[in-house]
C-alpha cells in the first residue's frame, strides 16, 4: 500500500479485478482478484509465463476489454462506469500502445504513419520531433519495408508517443526482435518515459528486463504472486541481456 502522500499520485489502480472466458467445467479464469496500484511517471514491467494473465490485465487497465468483476481506476476515475463512446475517448487522449507486431500502413513513410495519430490527437508533439525522440530522424521517410524490424517498432513507439498519453502499454514490444535490435527498442521505450514522464508498462518475458524497471509486478495463475520495487534501475546497456 503506498502512502496516503503518493496516493494522489497514482495512475492506475484495480480492485479485485477478475476475468473469465467460458461456463461451466470449460471456464478459464484468466484473472483471479487482481488488486495493486501503479505510480505516475514509473517504468513497470511484468513478468510471468505464458498464460498467467499479463495481456488480459494490460487490455483492461488500457480499456481494451473489461474486467468480468472489480473495478479499475485512471486517476481516480472508474472505467467502468464508462460508456463505449468514453471509453473511445479516454483510450484515444490517454493511453500508446506498443505491440509485438508492428502494424504499420506499409504505403505510408515513418513520418507519415505517426502523422496518422498526430491528424486525430487533441495536442499532439510534432511527428518529427516523436521520431526524434526514438532516434529516427533519419528515416523518417522511409517506408517500413525499407526499415529493420527495430527500426519498424520504435516508428510504432513514436506513433504511439505523438498524442503524449499519460500511459504507454507495451506487449511484448521486443518479443520478434535479437537482443542488440531489442536494446534499442527498449533504449527508446526507457528514454520516453525518463524526457516525458509517460508511466510505461512494458509485459515480457525476458527477467533480465527487470533490472531496467522501477517496479516489477510477478503475474502468476491469473494473480499477483509478488512486487518488486528498484531504488536504482540500470540503463538498458548495463543489463545482461
Amino acid at each position: 500500500m503506498l502512502d496516503k502522500a503518493r496516493e494522489d499520485e497514482i495512475v492506475f489502480k484495480t480492485d479485485a479485478i477478475t476475468k473469465q472466458y467460458g461456463v461451466g467445467e470449460l471456464t478459464v479464469h484468466a484473472l483471479r482478484g487482481v488488486s495493486m496500484q501503479i505510480p505516475k511517471g514509473e517504468l513497470v514491467v511484468l513478468l510471468g509465463p505464458s498464460g498467467s494473465g499479463k495481456s488480459t490485465f494490460l487490455n483492461i487497465i488500457g480499456g481494451l476489454d473489461q474486467p468480468t468483476s472489480g473495478n479499475v481506476h485512471f486517476k481516480g476515475v472508474t472505467l467502468g462506469g464508462m460508456t463505449d463512446r468514453e471509453l473511445t475517448y479516454f483510450r484515444r487522449e490517454n493511453v500508446g500502445f506498443v505491440f509485438q507486431s508492428y502494424n504499420l500502413v506499409p504505403s505510408l513513410t515513418a513520418l507519415e504513419n505517426v502523422e496518422l495519430i498526430t491528424d486525430i490527437a487533441t495536442n499532439p508533439m510534432p511527428a518529427k520531433e516523436a521520431l526524434a525522440a526514438v532516434n529516427l530522424t533519419e528515416r523518417l521517410n522511409h517506408f517500413p519495408a525499407q526499415l529493420s524490424g527495430g527500426e519498424q517498432q520504435r516508428v510504432a513507439i513514436a506513433r504511439a508517443i505523438a498524442k503524449r498519453p499519460e500511459v504507454l502499454l507495451c506487449d511484448e514490444p521486443t518479443g520478434a526482435l535479437d537482443s542488440e535490435t531489442g536494446i534499442l527498442v527498449l533504449e527508446a521505450l526507457q528514454n520516453v518515459n525518463k524526457a516525458f514522464g509517460t508511466t510505461t508498462i512494458i509485459i515480457t518475458h525476458n527477467v533480465a528486463i527487470a533490472d531496467v524497471a522501477d517496479r516489477v509486478i510477478y503475474f502468476a495463475d491469473g494473480n499477483v504472486s509478488h512486487v518488486e520495487e528498484n531504488d536504482h534501475p540500470k540503463p538498458i546497456r548495463d543489463i545482461r541481456w
